[in-house]
């Protein structure tokens, strides 16, 4: 699997702030939980511990632990000489390997720095650390969806070392770019949890928006993109039911994939690729983050119905899975029709299931399509269900922008009315 940086504005931090010269209003809210009178279901809290709301607090602390242990962990593979895949027939080089420990070490340190007052040179420092050590570790995660198909497929994984090193990334992107995001609010002189303007510490209840959907213009983004999974599910599809397709036969695909696991082989026996069910799993995803049943648990739930949904339950796969998916698809999708034109090298069965070189070219732009589809599309459904969700510091002194005449008029009187839930 290709690895390639997503630059995006959450590696450096950025957050949106409020516009200044707009009318402030003070919104009094309630120390208790309000009673809820819409007709959405009421939102209870899933019982988080109070350390979690005081995260930018120790956020920094346990980033620079990651730190020196992803540092440790990379000098001690390189010393030992083991093999740590960055693609399937490549393994990161032992230089590539103590150049990525000493990024790790010089993210330690400027999140440490960021606990500290310091001087404008200071601040640029951090930030320049910051920057380049967020890319580096949401590179390192970027082969996690193939993992995840391999684990719950129970296939076994090709390497325990490369696992772990997009594992140990995973965790040091989310923590750095937790620390670049309160920081730069501390620097705005705004609360460095909810990113507001208000009196008093960040320790205390938070206010949670009601469930709401996506925009149209998100909801129909997303369906489009995922359009782009009917080719490729279509073609396995025929293969597992016995049928022949782009060149490839069903008898051809079964002695490829002999390997298998005993899941994936019962589930093909039904028609069912292992892959495409991990792609519904995906879907289940998506739809979750643009309605409101993934906001609040729905009945079929059980206990759980009319809890709140914690923001990090479908957020976490959705970030961690986006990336890989979408910068996977992308090189898929440029270098099918250029390898098909002969600007590049034509891709040339290998032997199994493909016998011919258009078959292998058209599976690739398949790929491509469902891939960059499932991570354009997991993107664009996690940024707008964090949004809907994003909770404010419930403070008497909560400071919140007064919305303009023209939104005002077109907002449904759902959305006029929406309460604010204590966590």
């Amino acid at each position: 699997m290709v690895r390639a940086a997503d630059a995006t504005g959450a590696a450096a931090g950025g957050i949106l702030s409020v516009n200044n010269a707009e009318p402030e209003v003070t919104v009094a809210v309630p120390t208790k939980l309000q009673t809820h009178t819409g007709s959405s279901p009421p939102l209870q809290d899933a019982g988080w511990a109070v350390w979690s709301r005081r995260w930018p607090t120790w956020v920094p602390h346990a980033a620079a632990a990651w730190g020196v242990l992803f540092a440790a962990v990379q000098v001690t593979w390189a010393a030992s000489g083991a093999a740590v895949p960055w693609s399937p027939d490549v393994a990161y080089a032992r230089t590539v390997q103590l150049l990525l420990a000493a990024i790790a070490v010089l993210a330690a340190g400027a999140c440490l720095a960021t606990t500290r007052t310091l001087a404008r040179r200071g601040r640029v420092m951090v930030a320049a650390a910051l920057i380049l050590a967020v890319p580096v570790s949401v590179m390192g995660m970027a082969s996690l969806p193939a993992y995840f198909v391999m684990l719950a497929s129970f296939s076994g994984v090709d390497s325990v070392t490369g696992l772990a090193h997009d594992l140990l990334s995973a965790v040091g992107a989310a923590l750095l770019i937790l620390v670049g995001m309160s920081y730069r609010r501390r620097l705005r002189g705004r609360c460095p949890r909810c990113g507001q303007d208000h009196a008093g510490g960040f320790d205390g209840p938070l206010a949670h928006p009601g469930p709401s959907v996506a925009s149209k213009r998100t909801r129909v983004a997303v369906y489009l993109l995922m359009c782009g999974l009917l080719p490729w599910a279509g073609v396995k599809t025929i293969w597992t039911l016995g049928g022949d397709a782009i060149g490839v036969t069903a008898q051809g695909w079964r002695e490829t994939n002999a390997g298998e696991s005993g899941l994936a082989k019962a589930l093909a026996s039904v028609g069912i690729d292992v892959t495409v069910l991990a792609a519904v799993a995906a879907i289940f995803l998506l739809l979750g983050l643009l309605y409101p049943w993934g906001q609040v648990f729905p009945r079929w739930t059980l206990i759980l119905s009319g809890r709140r949904v914690p923001r990090l339950l479908p957020l976490l796969p959705a970030w961690l899975s986006s990336v890989g998916l979408s910068v996977y698809g992308v090189v898929l999708l440029i270098y099918a029709p250029l390898s098909a034109t002969g600007v590049l090298p034509k891709l040339k069965p290998s032997g199994g299931a493909f016998t011919t070189s258009s078959g292998i070219t058209w599976m690739v732009a398949f790929g491509g399509l469902a891939f960059a589809g499932l991570g354009f599309g997991l993107i664009a459904a996690a940024r707008s269900y964090s949004a809907r969700t994003r909770p404010i510091c419930a403070s008497t002194a909560t400071r919140v922008p007064a919305p303009s005449a023209q939104q005002s008029s077109s907002a449904s009187p759902r959305q006029r009315d929406h309460d604010l839930r204590l966590e």
